[in-house]
């Protein structure tokens, strides 16, 4: 079952890109969009992060860091990062503790692959309570980026 609005948000420490620990706490007094994404250089995860990337005045703008997290080594993320220019933080769950926390998670995905985050995006206010919460099944789709949007201007 994943995380539901108006629930504490499972804290996490993670590897960023840069191979430093980002951890939930470090975005305390701040909005954090937090979103699972199943793999770097997969079609749809690289249009959404690229998308987040080129709207990201709207997240500054509503006093909101962003978060991008899959299961790729730090390693690959940061080259994806590099690659696509991406202008905020982008970390490695490849310990598999996050995403299962959040209920993101693909036991089984495709071609045999197991242990992937869900495509999945989560609003968390400056108290650490979740103010939005979704959770994709299909990796093809995308999050409601108008509703991450709407919970954030709740909060401003």
């Amino acid at each position: 079952m994943s995380v539901q609005v108006g629930q504490a948000a499972p804290d996490f420490t993670l590897l960023s890109s840069d191979k430093q620990p980002v951890s939930l706490s470090d975005y305390a007094g701040k909005n954090l969009v937090l979103l699972f994404f199943p793999a770097a250089f997969t079609g749809v995860c690289t249009a959404e992060l690229c998308s987040t990337r080129d709207n990201i005045a709207v997240y500054e703008n509503a006093n909101a860091e962003v978060l991008a997290v899959s299961v790729d080594l730090p390693f690959t993320l940061g080259v994806f990062k590099e690659q696509n220019n991406l202008n905020f933080t982008v970390a490695s769950d490849f310990n598999k503790v996050a995403a299962p926390a959040y209920g993101a998670f693909y036991e089984d995905w495709v071609l045999g692959l197991k242990g992937v985050a869900k495509r999945s995006a989560f609003v968390i206010d400056g108290n650490g309570i979740v103010q939005h919460a979704e959770v994709l099944e299909s990796a093809g789709d995308m999050p409601d980026f108008d509703a991450v949007q709407a919970a954030l201007n709740n909060l401003n």
